[in-house]
């Protein structure tokens, strides 16, 4: 079984006022950068990470300003921990490295694209992708009844 990454020891205290609108640990990243997230209220954004060569989704992650900061100048995939309340850099203690190649804000500021090299695996159970429970889903296509498009008439589905 492998073992879960560990944290990086450095856990900065927590900064009072609204996380939503600036970070809740002091950080290091460039402010205009930070200018542009939309944290959670715990001062979070996600990460999706993904294998730059394959685009294969990997994992989601939480990243906090100072994550990002250390993401973006170390070139190693560092998080935040919900639940440990502290930093972690994924391979530390189980040698399954995320090695950044690219890091893209989205539209509205609230996630991270974090596109790496994996090396190992990439999920605590083991597994290359946390993606590995199918649900079963209606799969749908342009022009099904479900569409709630206009049809080619322009007119709208009811």
């Amino acid at each position: 079984m492998p073992v879960p990454d560990a944290s990086v020891a450095d856990t900065p205290p927590r900064a009072t006022g609204p996380a939503a609108t600036g970070p809740a640990r002091p950080s290091a990243l460039d402010p205009a950068i930070a200018a542009r997230l939309r944290r959670t209220a715990e001062g979070l954004v996600a990460a999706v990470v993904r294998q730059h060569d394959s685009g294969e989704v990997l994992m989601v992650a939480w990243m906090d300003d100072e994550a990002l900061h250390r993401t973006l100048t170390t070139g190693r995939a560092t998080y935040w921990s919900r639940s440990r309340r502290e930093y972690w850099v994924k391979g530390a203690t189980s040698g399954h490295h995320q090695y950044v190649r690219s890091v893209a804000l989205d539209c509205d500021g609230d996630a991270v694209l974090v596109s790496v090299d994996q090396v190992g695996a990439a999920c605590h159970t083991g597994s290359g992708s946390c993606f590995f429970t199918v649900l079963p889903a209606t799969v749908g296509a342009p022009g099904d009844s479900g569409d709630a498009g206009p049809d080619l008439a322009g007119e709208e589905r009811r």
